[in-house]
Parts: structure tokens; C-alpha cells; sequence
């Protein structure tokens, strides 16, 4: 399984309830406001905007609530104005973080994120402390279903892809950040269903921790991203099979 089919059914699992749910759509409103704030609220010609529609359409966001939130950044000038915020810190065994967040109050979040770190026996760092760990790429995701994972990377490759991972559920595709929505255009023109196309920080090298460690550092991260400023948290750790068992039980 791979690392987007292990974190998404963590994620999907957790988000089970409707109190999760709802804080899952508040998030997505605020990115697709501050998207469409930060340059034509039209996804055809903003691509930040494109994006995060997408991504609230692939979590089932309803579509009144994706069009109420692009109507909040072209309307009064009494809307939230968010800054976009981001840390670097360890967690336990060493295992790489990189907290993105969008805050009205960046005394409050620094401090609420500081305290998820000491809390989940890890450490927040200095800007940099672990960004060189990380590349920000685009990913595409794509279902397996009927599909032949290696023409699924056959096509991805010859459209400008700079790394597949093929697995048995979905194909994950990597590209340069501006030839996302080139090769994501490729796939479909192919035939080819996408689940999710997203910039994100992708780790250069997994890091292998113990059973015991894993599931404090998914537990620090839960702990990150349960926090209402908290919009996106990376990590290099390597979520093994025996750690998802353990998870999933």
C-alpha cells in the first residue's frame, strides 16, 4: 500500500463522525477563500483556486458550501483575513514535520502548535530545521480499478511526470510544480480517473522508526492537525504494515 493509500485511510477513519467532518469542510472553505483571494476568484484562471475545489469536491464538500466560501473572498472587506503560516519541527525518533496553517491570530497558533509538539513528545524547530528533507511537488492520484498501473505510468511519464508509484489501489504521480495541471490534463484526455491533484511536500527519503515510535509520532500528528488553524501536516515517517494494523485495530 502506499504512502497516500495509508495516510488517506487513516484520515478517513478519523474523519469519520460528523464533528470532524464539519471541521474538515471549515478547512477547505478557508483554503478556497484565501485561494480565491489570492487572485481571480475564477478556478479556470486561477490555479491555487482549481485546486482546492478539487479537493473539497473529492472529500464530497457540498456545492453551496464551496460557492459561499469563493463568494467570502470577493465580498464585504469585513471578511476573515487569514495569513499563511508554516512550521518545522520533530517528533519522536526524529521523524520530520512540516505543519501548514491559515490564522487570524498568529500569536494563538504558534502557541497552540508549539504546545501539540511538547505535548506529542516532539520538538518544534527553526524555519529550515527540516524543510531540506522535503520537495514541493505536485501529486495526482489515480484509482487502479480496471487500469493497467504500469500504462497508468507509462502515460504519466510520456506527459512530463518526474516519478510514478504504482501500488495495487492507486497510482500516485509526481510532477514539477508547474506542470500539475499539464499532466493532470493528460491523464484525463486519457481516459483516466483522478482522484486528487494537489501541491504538497513530498519527503525525499522515508524514515523507518520502530512500531512504538510510529504510532507516537501519527498520534503528534492527529494531535497537529485536530488543531482548527492547522490546515495541512507533512511527514517523512514511513507508516509500515504492522504500524496500520495497529492503527486500524
Amino acid at each position: 500500500m502506499s504512502g497516500h493509500s495509508k495516510w488517506a485511510t487513516i484520515k478517513r477513519a478519523k474523519g469519520a463522525n460528523d464533528a470532524k467532518r464539519g471541521q474538515l469542510f471549515t478547512k477547505l472553505a478557508r483554503e478556497i477563500t484565501v485561494a480565491a483571494r489570492s487572485g481571480l476568484p475564477d478556478p479556470d484562471a486561477n490555479v491555487r483556486l482549481r485546486l482546492a475545489i478539487q479537493k473539497a469536491r473529492a472529500e464530497n464538500m457540498p456545492k453551496d458550501n464551496i460557492d459561499r466560501a469563493v463568494e467570502r473572498a470577493v465580498g464585504s472587506a469585513a471578511a476573515d483575513n487569514y495569513d499563511e503560516i508554516y512550521y518545522e519541527g520533530y517528533g519522536p525518533a526524529g521523524v520530520a514535520l512540516i505543519v501548514f496553517a491559515m490564522t487570524d491570530n498568529r500569536n494563538r497558533t504558534a502557541s497552540d502548535v508549539r504546545a501539540a509538539f511538547t505535548r506529542g513528545g516532539g520538538n518544534l524547530g527553526e524555519t529550515g530545521s527540516v524543510g531540506w528533507m522535503f520537495d514541493n511537488v505536485g501529486q495526482i492520484v489515480i484509482p487502479v480499478g480496471s487500469n493497467d498501473p504500469d500504462e497508468v505510468s507509462l502515460i504519466a511519464i510520456d506527459a512530463g511526470a518526474i516519478d510514478v508509484q504504482p501500488d495495487e489501489e492507486v497510482v500516485e504521480v509526481f510532477t514539477e510544480v508547474q506542470d500539475l495541471h499539464k499532466v493532470q490534463e493528460a491523464l484525463t484526455s486519457a481516459g483516466l480517473t483522478v482522484e486528487s491533484a494537489q501541491l504538497m511536500m513530498k519527503p525525499k527519503d522515508l524514515l523507518n522508526v520502530s512500531t512504538d515510535d510510529a504510532l507516537k509520532a501519527i498520534r503528534l500528528i492527529e494531535r497537529l492537525d485536530d488543531l482548527d488553524d492547522v490546515q495541512t501536516v507533512y511527514t517523512n515517517l514511513n507508516v509500515t504494515d504492522d504500524v496500520m494494523a495497529q492503527v486500524q485495530g
